[in-house]
């Protein structure tokens, strides 16, 4: 398997807005998603339709909370893996799988050059990250996690709806986008990336979370 390797001091480079306070980053998420975190992680593993002895990759993947209930849902047949490019980040995702005696392989790495070979996972999620990047390097991510995925594999995105005229829904926004970063983005900007991609089947789900929305798609058979 082909790997990008990064001292454990360095991020890796991105033109991607580089979140860098994982020692805050869970009480964070809890308190965006009013106490309810691990409802929406969970959301997004069931959305995946993860199956056991699946293979997944979950890009931008923080300190490992939609990770970790991948591999669970995979089970001991299954492998996921984890990159984000903030070591701290990583460091704290390992130790949290470490605790939970289960094994991830996490790594240092940006979602435009993902360090995997071609046609390696069965699922790849990304869960509020997408919203971080500028739409070229939307386009560029798309374009890796497509190589990746192996055929009939599938995409599921977690990330904001753009955002309506509601002060609730705009307070939210705020405190998501991390002082207005990307305020602009909305999921539903994804569909059509993602078909111009090469993505077939892609489905803006109807369920939602708060002010979260999920796509999914796969990668035609042939």
């Amino acid at each position: 398997m082909h790997t990008h390797t990064h001292s454990p001091e360095s991020a890796a480079s991105t033109e991607g807005h580089l979140v860098k306070w994982a020692s805050f980053y869970d009480g964070l998420v809890n308190i965006m998603t009013l106490g309810q975190a691990r409802r929406l992680r969970f959301m997004t593993v069931n959305h995946a339709l993860l199956q056991s002895g699946e293979t997944a990759l979950d890009v931008g993947c923080g300190t490992g909370g939609v990770t970790i209930p991948a591999k669970q849902q995979v089970g001991n047949n299954g492998s996921v893996a984890g990159i984000d490019p903030d070591p701290e980040m990583i460091a704290a995702a390992r130790r949290k799988a470490q605790q939970a005696g289960i094994e991830i392989d996490f790594r240092v790495g940006v979602i435009e050059s993902l360090p995997f070979s071609d046609a390696t996972f069965n699922v790849v999620t990304s869960s509020l990250m997408m919203h971080h990047l500028p739409e070229h390097l939307q386009v560029e991510g798309l374009a890796e996690i497509w190589r990746v995925l192996k055929p009939g594999g599938r995409i599921l995105i977690a990330d904001v709806v753009r955002p309506s005229t509601s002060s609730f829904k705009r307070f939210f926004t705020s405190l998501l986008f991390h002082h207005g970063h990307g305020v602009q983005f909305g999921i539903e900007d994804l569909p059509k990336l993602m078909r111009q991609a090469g993505f077939e089947k892609v489905e803006q789900l109807d369920a939602r979370f708060l002010i979260i929305g999920f796509v999914r798609a796969s990668k035609p058979v042939v």
